[in-house]
C-alpha cells in the first residue's frame, strides 16, 4: 500500500457512526467492507472477533485497528469510522475508542498487510492528524485528510 487512496473507498468512511458497542461496530464496518468486496459481512465479523480474542487492537489514545486476513479477498481493503460516541475496546490503556480504522488483507499478503498496517498505525500515532480528524465535519472531510496526507507527503 503505497497511499490511503489504495485501501480506502470515499464510501467506507463514516462520520458520527452511533454504535452502542464492539459487536455492533464490527457488524456494520463488515457490511461496508462487504459492499466493496463481495465478502459476506458475517464472515469479516467473524474474522475480526477471532482476532480480538488474541488481544484487543485499541491501541491506546482512543484509537483502535481491528484487522485480519480473510479469504476471497483481492487485496488490502480499509474502513474508518469516527464514532458519535466512544465505546468500550479493552484497549490497552483502558480509554472507550472513537477513531477505528479497519484493515482487512488476503491471506497470502504478508509483507503488503503489515506495510498497510504500519503506514495506518503511524499515522494514527500523529497527535495533530488525530485531532484533525476529531475535529472534521463530514465524511467527505474524514476522507479528504487522509488523501491529502499521501499527496503531502509524495511532496
Amino acid at each position: 500500500m503505497d497511499e490511503f487512496a489504495d485501501i480506502l473507498a470515499p464510501s467506507s468512511v463514516f462520520s458520527e457512526l452511533a454504535v452502542p458497542n464492539k459487536k455492533v461496530l464490527f457488524q456494520q464496518l463488515a457490511a461496508a467492507a462487504g459492499d466493496l468486496t463481495g465478502i459476506d459481512p458475517r464472515q469479516i465479523v467473524s474474522r475480526l472477533t477471532e482476532r480480538e480474542r488474541l488481544g484487543s487492537t485499541g491501541f491506546g489514545g482512543g484509537i483502535a485497528i481491528p484487522h485480519g486476513k480473510i479469504e476471497g479477498i483481492g487485496r488490502v481493503v480499509g474502513a474508518f469510522a469516527r464514532l458519535a460516541s466512544p465505546i468500550d475496546f479493552q484497549a490497552i490503556d483502558d480509554m472507550p475508542v472513537d477513531l477505528v480504522f479497519l484493515l482487512l488483507s488476503p491471506p497470502d499478503a504478508g509483507v503488503e498487510h503489515l506495510k498497510a498496517l504500519s503506514r495506518v498505525s503511524r499515522r494514527l500515532r500523529d497527535a495533530a492528524f488525530v485531532a484533525k480528524l476529531r475535529g472534521a465535519g463530514s465524511r467527505d472531510a474524514l476522507y479528504a485528510l487522509f488523501v491529502e496526507t499521501d499527496a503531502r507527503d509524495a511532496a
